[in-house]
């Protein structure tokens, strides 16, 4: 009986350890449904979260190509603009300068020439800057000098070498003028 004891308990203890051994190794290894749960509704905000920002991406994308093709349509022009306002620039001064009166019909062929091209700038949105009589504006006229004057106010455009000329509302060249100082 004595004998018969020992193996009893071993038996017992066997049987015990096999019993708890796979439900703690169940409880170790598969999570609860509320964990699960857990788990895929974190996963789900992440997703959503993820989403957002990919579409807000794609938005600022749209909004940034919409702004650069509007930008190039307005001003893709600006390079043959500026080749064509030096041509304006000598009809004016041939125009200001060709007052002789064997000259009539070249002066008019100029000046008809001259308003054809200011109506086709106008057309593209090229307005000359009005200079002289406004204050000077650093912004848009580039002094060329600088003269006393009883006739006009401190920091007056008081004349215009070369118009200025805007490609809507921004500046394309800047006027060349001179402008007055106080007298002394």
């Amino acid at each position: 009986m004595k004998n018969d004891i020992p193996e009893k308990i071993e038996t017992v203890e066997s049987e015990a350890s096999e019993e708890t051994a796979p439900a703690l190794d169940n409880a170790v290894a598969e999570p609860t449904i509320e964990e699960q749960l857990a788990a895929k509704e974190k996963e789900a905000r992440d997703n959503w979260d993820r989403f957002l920002r990919e579409r807000a991406d794609l938005e600022n994308y749209r909004k940034r190509v919409s702004r650069e093709k509007e930008e190039l349509l307005n001003y893709g022009t600006k390079s043959l603009i500026e080749e064509i306002l030096p041509v304006v620039d000598n009809m004016e001064r041939a125009l200001a300068h060709a007052t002789e009166d064997g000259q009539a019909a070249v002066v008019e062929g100029i000046r008809m020439t001259h308003g054809m091209l200011v109506a086709a700038l106008k057309k593209f949105g090229v307005t000359p800057i009005e200079a002289v009589g406004a204050p000077f504006d650093s912004a848009f006229h580039q002094a060329m000098a600088q003269v006393p004057s009883d006739d006009y106010p401190p920091n007056t455009v008081v004349e215009e070498y070369q118009k200025g000329y805007l490609l809507k509302e921004r500046l394309l060249r800047p006027a060349m003028v001179t402008v007055s100082t106080p007298a002394k």
